[in-house]
C-alpha cells in the first residue's frame, strides 16, 4: 500500500503534540486554510509515493521517541495508510497524535477515516483560522481547534477535550526583556 508524504519522517519534534515524536507528514489537503503553516503540502499531487511497509520498518529504527504525529496535509485523507502506520506505532510502545481540519464529528460520519480515529490516542481537530490564531495556546495554531482525549470521546459517545491543554501559555512573558535588551 503507498502513502503520498510531503517530506520523509521527522524525528525529535517537541511542537507536533506532547514529548518527544516523529511527524509523519502527509500530503494533500482539502481545506486550504487560509494562512496554513503548510501550504506546500495541500497539492493532492504533490510530494511523493511511498510504500507504507517502509514507514513502518522506519518506526522500528527509531529511537528516544514518545509517539508519532500524523500531520500534513491532513492525514485523514489517507485514512487506510495512516491507521497501518498507527497501528504499527502502537505495536512499538508509542502514542499517536493526529492533526485533521475535519471536525471529530465528521470523522465519525465517514467509515475509513472513523477506523483511523479509533486508532489515535489524540485529535486535535478543525480548521486553522487565521482571526483565532494565538501563539499562547498548547499544540495548535488556533483557538477554535481542539485537542481530544479519543479513547474517552468514544467511550462517552461525546467530544472529551484534554483539560490540561485548554489553558494558555504565557509564551510573551518568556521573551520580555528589560528595556534596551535584545535576545
Amino acid at each position: 500500500m503507498k502513502i503520498r508524504l510531503a517530506s520523509t519522517l521527522q524525528s525529535d519534534s517537541i511542537v507536533d503534540g506532547e514529548g518527544i515524536r516523529t511527524v509523519v507528514w502527509t500530503q494533500g489537503c482539502p481545506h486550504n486554510c487560509p494562512f496554513c503553516h503548510n501550504p506546500q503540502t495541500h497539492d493532492f499531487k504533490g510530494g511523493f509515493l511511498e510504500d507504507v511497509d517502509v514507514i513502518k520498518e522506519e518506526l522500528r529504527e527509531l529511537k528516544g521517541q514518545d509517539g508519532i504525529t500524523l500531520s500534513g496535509g491532513d492525514p485523514m485523507v489517507q485514512p487506510l495508510q495512516c491507521l497501518e502506520i498507527a497501528k504499527e506505532a502502537h505495536r512499538l510502545g508509542m502514542n499517536v497524535w493526529c492533526y485533521s481540519g475535519y471536525r471529530f464529528e465528521e470523522i465519525m460520519d465517514n467509515k475509513n477515516m472513523k477506523k483511523l480515529l479509533e486508532e489515535v490516542d489524540v485529535l486535535v481537530d478543525g480548521k486553522f483560522l487565521i482571526e483565532e490564531k494565538s501563539l499562547d495556546i498548547y499544540y495548535r495554531g488556533s483557538k477554535n481547534q481542539r485537542i481530544i482525549d479519543v479513547k474517552k470521546s468514544l467511550e462517552e459517545g461525546k467530544v472529551v477535550e484534554i483539560e490540561k491543554y485548554k489553558g494558555t501559555k504565557i509564551f510573551s512573558q518568556m521573551y520580555k526583556k528589560e528595556k534596551g535588551m535584545f535576545i
